[in-house]
Formats: structure tokens, sequence, C-alpha cells
């Protein structure tokens, strides 16, 4: 026990996992979703955020059992490479995969970061302010993650809490302001079950933030106690946060508003409706939010793009590590390809390529922990149930973009074609 003690490095306690977790989700998540689930379906919009939640619980549930099994920083890829461990052009496809919806996420974050920060400056309010704010913000993060782990842990702890006492100040401020009339009704003519089971989909990418607890294995304590805990916790935070404030705001800022605003659809109209101090939390709650969603995705992406570079489906130089923990080059290539993502997609493209990405991850890892369930000791119930909701929202989302937007489909499709290249060629090299 005192060898494996010593060996552990114990920066990272309960309250900084869930830190990590809450930071890849909350703020990041209904900052970026709020306008575009508004558009889409209107006061239903809760609903489909719960829908959301609970679907991220059921994929949880694999991901947790297979983390206390396998034990391994790697967590989505090396699950999966040790579950099908013949399979290395698969094992390699999962690891571009989830790296670079890792990175989709975290240029979703920056540029929802960029568009509150810009909207408060009209000469800032344009596209090319947003996106060199956006650029400006990833750089800021990769330097905390490069300098120091723990900095970073405790860095992240006090964006977290302080975040979620400023997002349920913001709720009640709402709140205070909100008019149940317009909440009603609940279900509006042009809303279908369809479209609300379509924007849960969409709305999955926020709750992804649960997977980077396990990519701080190595340096976590009491990982079997502390996993379950940290992830469980964190997704019943975000989604219950996510609840309050879609409710509160769709109770006090006309649904016109946040639809036409939709890239900051929380500051729309807030002047208007709960004044300068009004104005001011929603703005500080969401540039809070959304940095501490930059920092725990890239401290968690970094590590996994470097697990993959030292199995050989990524270049090995990115697996290269200073002061022990810190995948330095692994690092900045993350920051510099997120920045190239905000650069190139808008915020709905990047929204909608994360989702699809982390269904078909979540999936896979459904799919692991089922032919694993025996020594997991998974319910294979749950496990048939994550199946079956993350397969129907995989093809709900994926319907929608082909019928619905084709040019923004081949783009998605494009992407996931030079991913799959790219994976193929350094599985034969391996």
């Amino acid at each position: 026990m005192n060898k494996i003690s010593r060996k552990r490095n114990k920066d990272l306690g309960l309250g900084e996992l869930i830190a990590i977790a809450l930071g890849g989700m909350v703020g990041g998540g209904i900052f970026s979703i709020l306008g575009i689930a508004t558009e889409n379906i209107g006061n239903a919009t809760p609903i489909a955020i719960l829908v959301g939640g609970i679907l991220a619980f059921f994929a949880a549930y694999s991901y947790v059992k297979l983390a206390l099994l396998y034990k391994d920083e790697g967590a989505t890829y090396s699950f999966f490479k040790k579950t099908f461990p013949h399979s290395k052009v698969a094992s390699s496809v999962i690891g571009w995969l989830i790296v670079f919806g890792y990175i989709s996420t975290l240029a979703l974050y920056a540029f929802t970061f960029a568009s509150y920060f810009c909207s408060q400056f009209e000469y800032l309010n344009n596209v090319i302010w947003q996106k060199l704010i956006a650029a400006f913000v990833i750089i800021s993060f990769a330097i905390v993650n490069l300098v120091s782990v723990k900095g970073m842990g405790k860095i992240e702890d006090i964006l977290v809490y302080s975040k979620i006492i400023i997002l349920l100040f913001i709720s009640g401020l709402l709140a205070g302001k909100a008019d149940i009339k317009n909440l009603q009704p609940i279900i509006e003519t042009n809303t279908t079950l369809g479209s609300i089971l379509l924007v849960a989909a969409i709305t999955f990418v926020a709750y992804e933030g649960f997977q980077l607890v396990i990519h701080a294995y190595d340096e976590m304590d009491r990982p079997k106690r502390n996993i379950p805990i940290a992830i469980y916790s964190s997704i019943s935070i975000a989604t219950l946060l996510y609840i309050l404030l879609a409710v509160a705001a769709l109770g006090t800022i006309p649904k016109e508003i946040i639809i036409s605003d939709k890239e900051y659809a929380l500051a729309a109209g807030a002047k208007t409706y709960l004044g300068n101090f009004g104005q001011f939390f929603v703005i500080f709650g969401a540039l809070l939010a959304t940095s501490s969603a930059i920092s725990g995705t890239l401290f968690g992406s970094s590590r996994l793009m470097a697990v993959i570079a030292n199995d050989g489906y990524f270049p090995r130089l990115l697996s290269k590590k200073i002061k022990k923990h810190i995948p330095y080059i692994a690092i900045i290539t993350i920051s510099l390809m997120a920045i190239l993502l905000v650069v190139s997609g808008g915020l709905q493209v990047i929204l909608e390529f994360g989702s699809i990405t982390f269904i078909i991850v979540s999936f896979l890892m459904a799919y692991s922990n089922y032919k694993k369930r025996h020594k997991t000791n998974s319910s294979w119930l749950l496990t048939i149930i994550a199946l079956v909701g993350l397969f129907f929202a995989g093809v709900l989302i994926i319907y929608f973009e082909f019928s619905e937007n084709k040019s923004q489909f081949i783009f998605i499709i494009v992407i996931y074609g030079l991913l799959a290249l790219g994976a193929y060629f350094f599985s034969r090299k391996n």
C-alpha cells in the first residue's frame, strides 16, 4: 500500500474532480445551447435539457464501470482498446474521434466566451473580434495548464464553485422578473416530440465534461470512491442548473430576443429586463463559466492525446511530458487546432459536430460495457437503455443535418473523412 501511495500523485481530490467535470459542462453548455434550443422548440427547452441529462446519466454509467475495471487515464480510447485488443484500426479511429470531439467543445466554449464578451462593446461585436478573442482565451488557459497541474486544479476550483453561486444568483434575478405567461404553453403548436428529442440530442455535448474526470486517473486521490461520486454529482448539478437557467430566462426575456441573439442568448435583453446590475452578473457569469469549461476540457483532452500518441496512433512527439504529468506538446497542439476550428466554423456547426461525436463514442462505450458486463458487474438493462437511447439520438441529429442543412452536413462528413484517413494511416504504421 505504501509503495502504491508513493507512486500516486494526489494533487486532485474529490473537490477538484467535481470541479473539472463541471468545468467542462456547466456554463460552456447552457450559454452555448440556450439560443439554438429556444429557436427550435421554444418553451419546451427545459424538457429537452432534462432528457439530455437523463441520457448523459445512462451514458456515464458505462464510463464509471469501465473506469473502475481498467483503471486507465485514457478513458474512452483506452477502454475501447482494452475491450477489443485486436481492433487496431477501430482503436485508432475512436481515439481520433474523441480527441477532435474535445477540440470542437474547446472551440465552442471559446467562441461562446468571445460572443458574450464582444456583445458588450459595439466596436468589438463582429465576427473578426469574436474569433481573435476566442483565440486569445484558448492561449491564456493553455499557459495555465502548462505551468502547473495543482495550480490548474486550484484555479478550476475557484472558477467552478464561484460560477455555480453566480449562476444561481442569475437564475434568481431572472426568476424575480419572470412572467409565468411567457412559459405557456409549454408545448407550442409547432413543437413535436421529435423536435424535443432532436434538441435533447444536440444538447448532449453540454454534458460531455463528465469524462474529463477519468483522464486525471493518475493524478487523483482514491479513484474507486471519487470517480462515481464526481461523475454522477457533476451531471446532477449541471442538469439542475441548466433547467433553472432555461426556465428563468424563458420567463423573463422574450423568445424573439433570445433567438435573434442566440450566440449570447442570456445576455440578450439582460440590461433591459435586469438593469445594469443584472447585466453585469449575466456577462460575468458567462465569462467565468466558459473560462472553467475551457480549462477543464484542455486539461483532460491533452492527457488523452498523450496516451494515444504513446500508443503510436498520433505522432509520438505528442506524448512528451514535463514536470512528470504535463503533456506540453499535446496542450499546444490541441490549443492551435481549436483556434483553427474557431476561425473556420460558426457556433451551430461546432455544436452539432461535438454532439454527434460524443453520441458516437458514448454509444461505443455502452457497447464495450455490455460486452464486459460480467467483469464490470453492470446491469444489462441500464446498459441496453443507454445503447438504445444513444443510437436513436445519433440517428435523429444526423437525419436533421442531412435534411435541413446539407452544406453543414457535408462539412461535418468531410471532417470525419479526414479524421478516418489520419486514424487509418497511423494504425497501419503501428
